[in-house]
């Protein structure tokens, strides 16, 4: 028997999710047995409860909660030289706005299938992103991804979504922010290096770098993208005008972004950007701060639990 701890955080969809896990924990019991449940009070908590659970023994760590809970799960986890413990397996049951990961892994949003999964702790190794940027106080700061960071209109776009209703779910919160946010949006000139065969001023609207393919609720933002590649997909979203950008919104959900002449794709290990302007990032759902940036991907990092082990 696997020691085996769940992390949930009631307020994740919108709140629903405190009035859930009694029935998530009663059919969890019936399939895992004893297990220790933990409950996030606020920000950061998380990360605390995983870290103190992992160093007490737990080998199985399950997430209630959305990319946010898991993102803090994944800090916890993880120090500055790697896993607290190589065989921990972190798992997680999708209760979050965007729970963009589980549309690349994948995991199901059902609770009994996600809960057939753990049972049977099928699970696969996967990269992580380290992340040094600014945080809103101007102080240097470092955080593990298991997603997609992006800048520009991400940040824009996660700071409303973050201060707003969630009521709707997920893709309505996420595409009502993005329409706002692209009326008062300001093009960025973002001085961007990717290892060492791209290093140039671009200007435009975003740049994302992806380690999953989804991100902010279901946008399609880096098709092909692997979790396990040992490598890092970017699209950066060009020079276009306000109307060619509402106008190629659909491209950004059916798999076609790259069709656009002024949106292109790049891989790499590591990306570097700066900015003179003022730009807010988007790290798995939330918004911790801003440019610059240094982002280094960490090879088979950790292990994930998901319904389909592909690789």
């Amino acid at each position: 028997m696997k020691r085996i701890t769940f992390i949930v955080n009631p307020h994740s969809s919108n709140g629903s999710t405190l009035r859930q896990w009694p029935i998530i924990r009663s059919k969890a019991r019936d399939r895992l047995g004893s297990f220790n449940s933990l409950i996030t009070a606020g920000p950061g908590d998380a990360t605390r409860l995983v870290r103190q659970a992992a160093l007490s023994g737990a080998e199985v760590l399950i997430g209630v909660g959305g990319d946010g809970t898991l993102n803090e799960m994944v800090n916890g986890i993880m120090s500055e030289t790697g896993s607290l413990r190589a065989s921990i397996l972190l798992g997680f049951i999708p209760r979050g706005t965007g729970c963009d990961l589980a549309k690349t892994l994948p995991v199901s949003r059902d609770i009994d299938r996600a809960l057939d999964s753990i049972c049977n702790f099928r699970n696969r190794q996967i990269d992580l992103g380290r992340l040094t940027f600014r945080d809103h106080r101007g102080l240097a700061s470092c955080r593990y991804f298991h997603n997609v960071v992006s800048f520009g209109l991400g940040g824009e776009v996660d700071a409303r979504v973050n201060r707003t209703t969630k009521v709707f779910g997920g893709f309505i919160s996420f595409i009502c922010a993005t329409l706002i946010c692209i009326l008062c949006f300001k093009k960025k000139r973002i001085r961007l290096r990717v290892d060492d065969h791209f290093d140039e001023m671009v200007t435009g609207w975003n740049i994302a770098i992806a380690n999953g393919q989804f991100h902010g609720g279901g946008m399609w933002v880096a098709p092909g993208a692997s979790v396990s590649d040992g490598l890092f997909q970017l699209t950066v979203v060009g020079d276009l005008n306000k109307a060619d950008v509402f106008w190629s919104l659909p491209k950004l959900y059916n798999g076609k972004i790259y069709e656009h002449k002024k949106v292109w794709r790049l891989v790499g290990m590591r990306i570097m950007a700066s900015s003179f302007q003022t730009v807010l990032l988007d790290m798995d759902g939330e918004q911790p701060g801003r440019l610059p940036v240094d982002i280094e991907i960490v090879p088979s990092a950790i292990r994930i639990i998901c319904d389909e082990v592909t690789g």
